[in-house]
């Protein structure tokens, strides 16, 4: 059987009783014994008739069980969709209609919500609650702890992960088997990790940093994780002198350095400090020097592509920056009127091409060409630079894309809701700097002539609607927008006069 994910990330360890999993409740899952559980849930999905391409939608908390999931349907040859815990139902319908999922993992207290949604679409519906519990672990109890590894194409599709830009509905990236392994082969060897590795997991693994980069980094190099249901500070700072690195956003930092607990001596025997998803302040930089003699390293990655930039391992981890294009990948800058690539110093939009860049959007072949080229270059949409030293600086976004905390954020999505509020004539979402969650978002509400929205309500029904990462941090009452001469709003002066709102 020829699984290269599945063979190369998780098959490798068969057998080995090296530890894999370290939980906080001091609990120890081996490789052996998670490739276990994760063959009895393949044997669960094949029961259920599931076929080798068929979509599983996962919207679950963070377990061992959960990331078994995904181990099993890497080698029933299953696609797997990890879906944002915080997702409302309305979302949720979307996702899996616009998958195809034939069936629905969820915690057993969404079960009333989703199982109608699911029956009506067609897909089944199994539970598993952040215990272990649940329909989908009852029934692998009674399975094998093997399975026949279903065979796969490195060009097969692996994974689906929804993202959008700022307009129109979610994305579904179509992540292949040799997007994920190449660039979590390439990571383990850049990042120097081996067997011996220790990595503090305290990221969610609905998302590309917790999953695929943190963990298949860690599978690839055959160490182990410090497992973690969520950041905890407090956690954290107790179980890091077993780790040997740390990945993640930049408010895990932020709220680390805040803490007098988080010491030189603590971070002493510590050899990496990884920070993406969002950018990571030049002043955060600093104090984690200054504080713990480590340098942090900060990368550069996306949903369509994983990572394609990093700072160095070895050399200077330059402030600002998110060093230079991996081993494999290209870059370049391009002008984003005629696509021409430009000189070096001259800011335009990132362009990569590579084997981590995605196959396309699932079932939207319009938004594919317009920003996967023909020759294979990615269009980012991510405005940067490379500066003398090769270097890759980003400076923005040609679109409003707004990334709180790591998470992306649409604000036509939010807009929407703004606008549908009684007395609303109008509205703008931007985000703007924030210490800990690098942006957050302020939403920009203009009245009906006569009327006086309330602002309380406004927020109100955002909460009912929307996952809580999209919530405004506040609702500012203005008696019209910026324009420019066309009547488009200008969002930028907007951003300039309130970027210090949340400095403090």
């Amino acid at each position: 059987m020829v699984n290269p994910l599945f063979d190369r990330l998780f098959g490798i360890h068969a057998g080995k009783a090296t530890p894999f999993l370290h939980l906080l409740n001091g609990e120890v899952i081996t490789h052996q014994d998670f490739l276990g559980m994760a063959a009895q849930i393949a044997n669960v999905l094949a029961q259920t008739g599931l076929k080798p391409g068929d979509r599983v939608a996962a919207q679950v908390e963070k377990s061992p069980e959960a990331l078994a999931l995904y181990a099993a349907c890497a080698q029933a040859g299953l696609i797997f969709l990890p879906l944002n815990t915080a997702y409302t139902a309305d979302e949720l319908t979307y996702f899996i209609e616009n998958s195809g999922a034939s069936v629905v993992i969820c915690d057993a207290r969404s079960e009333v919500t989703l199982a109608p949604i699911a029956s009506g679409l067609g897909a089944g519906i199994e539970t598993l609650n952040a215990n272990g519990s649940g329909t989908l672990m009852d029934q692998a109890a009674a399975m094998p702890l093997s399975y026949a590894t279903v065979d796969r194409d490195g060009d097969d599709l692996a994974a689906f992960l929804y993202t959008s830009g700022t307009t129109g509905r979610s994305k579904g990236a179509m992540l292949t088997q040799n997007n994920l392994l190449s660039n979590a082969e390439t990571l383990a060897q850049e990042w120097r990790f081996t067997s011996d590795d220790v990595l503090l997991h305290a990221l969610p693994i609905f998302h590309t940093h917790g999953l695929f980069v943190a963990t298949n980094v860690t599978l690839a190099a055959g160490g182990s994780l410090i497992f973690m249901p969520k950041f905890d500070l407090d956690a954290v700072l107790q179980h890091m002198p077993q780790a040997t690195s740390l990945m993640g956003v930049p408010t895990f930092y932020t709220r680390l350095l805040s803490d007098d607990r988080f010491t030189r001596e603590l971070t002493q025997h510590m050899r990496l400090f990884v920070s993406g998803s969002a950018p990571l302040l030049a002043e955060t930089h600093v104090q984690f020097e200054e504080r713990t003699g480590h340098r942090i390293l900060e990368r550069y990655g996306m949903t369509e592509t994983n990572m394609n930039t990093s700072n160095p391992f070895e050399g200077d981890r330059r402030a600002g920056t998110v060093g230079f294009p991996l081993p494999s990948v290209e870059l370049k800058i391009t002008d984003p009127a005629s696509g021409e690539t430009l000189s070096q110093g001259d800011v335009g939009q990132i362009e990569v091409r590579g084997p981590n860049v995605f196959k396309g959007y699932w079932q939207m072949p319009e938004k594919t060409a317009a920003e996967l080229r023909e020759d294979g270059f990615f269009i980012t949409g991510d405005l940067g630079k490379i500066d003398g030293d090769g270097y890759v600086h980003i400076v923005g976004r040609n679109k409003d894309l707004i990334i709180s905390g790591g998470y992306n954020i649409y604000p036509k999505e939010i807009e929407l809701m703004l606008d549908d509020q009684p007395g609303v004539l109008e509205s703008a979402v931007i985000g703007v700097p924030h210490p800990d969650f690098g942006e957050t978002v302020l939403g920009v509400v203009i009245a009906e002539p006569g009327q006086s929205p309330d602002l309380d309500a406004m927020m109100e029904a955002v909460r009912q609607a929307l996952a809580r990462f999209k919530h405004p941090r506040q609702l500012i009452l203005l008696d019209e927008l910026p324009r420019n001469t066309m009547g488009k709003v200008q969002k930028n002066i907007l951003r300039d006069q309130y970027k210090d709102m949340f400095a403090s």
